[in-house]
């Protein structure tokens, strides 16, 4: 299962160019942050030679990343089930070997999700995670089916966030729905019906700044149909499991529909001005 290669995603090699600093910063490129058992390989014995710890300020847990050395003909990484031998002529062949290798594991162990449902980061901007903003983690596939109600293979392309579940829920089930619930139910978008005043903006936030394992930096933003808008802050607030912040605060805005890839941060662009007030 899974044996040919997984196709490389178009914004695999992103820069980070013209970007928030964020996107650069984070800890969990497949190219530098994957584990030897993030890949079921055989972590050698030895200390930074043989790769960096994955949490530094936790050394007792001896998890360590994979090198990404230029110079890689001396590497040989070995399958720590089949004893297998894995070597390197250059340093894009290892990073595209942590790549593939990656993604076949992951997505054995998840074949029984159709492809049109298991949507994660497979690679997107260099990324194994989630936690950013940006399109792949912050949408999610909802498919729902109930024949009384819905139209057979209809689509509804009004924004819905999870916290309109549970009222949503509540309603098909013909109970209450507590005043106390920041979400609205979507039933009568079900229905092909969209409500007078539904929303028009979904928000994020992702609040634990500079964790010790992927230092991904804390952020809130909204997106409409066409505009995202992120600010990173930067800051944990002394929150659990947040490190002290002081990074330079950013924003980024992205037209959705001009660049679906969110490849070109256009905040400082002129003519924007209104869109970002």
């Amino acid at each position: 299962m899974y044996q040919d290669d997984i196709k490389v995603r178009e914004t695999f090699d992103d820069d980070y160019r013209n970007r928030a600093k964020a996107a650069g910063r984070a800890k969990m490129k497949v190219s530098d942050d994957l584990t030897y058992d993030d890949l079921g390989l055989v972590q050698p014995e030895g200390r930074s030679e043989v790769g960096a710890l994955l949490i530094p300020k936790l050394a007792r847990l001896k998890q360590r990343k994979i090198p990404n050395p230029e110079d890689v003909s001396k590497m040989r990484l070995i399958d720590k089930d089949t004893g297998e031998n894995f070597m390197f002529k250059s340093q894009d062949e290892l990073r595209h070997f942590k790549y593939q290798r990656y993604m076949k594991r992951y997505l054995r162990t998840i074949a029984s999700i159709d492809d049109n449902v298991g949507r994660f980061f497979l690679g997107d901007h260099g990324w194994f995670d989630k936690r950013f903003m940006y399109e792949e983690s912050f949408q999610m596939p909802f498919l729902i089916r109930y024949p009384r109600l819905i139209t057979p293979g209809s689509i509804c392309r009004d924004i819905v966030s999870n916290v309109d579940f549970a009222s949503s829920f509540l309603d098909l089930a013909g109970l209450r729905i507590p005043s106390y619930m920041q979400g609205k139910s979507f039933q009568a978008l079900l229905r092909g019906v969209t409500p007078e005043g539904w929303k028009q903006v979904a928000y994020h936030q992702y609040w634990m700044h500079d964790d010790f394992v992927h230092e991904a930096s804390a952020h809130y933003g909204v997106r409409n149909q066409k505009w995202k808008l992120i600010y990173w802050y930067n800051l944990g607030y002394g929150l659990p499991g947040t490190g002290p912040g002081g990074q330079e605060r950013e924003w980024e805005l992205f037209d959705c529909e001009r660049d679906p890839l969110e490849l070109v941060n256009v905040y400082h662009e002129p003519g924007c001005e209104e869109v970002v007030r």
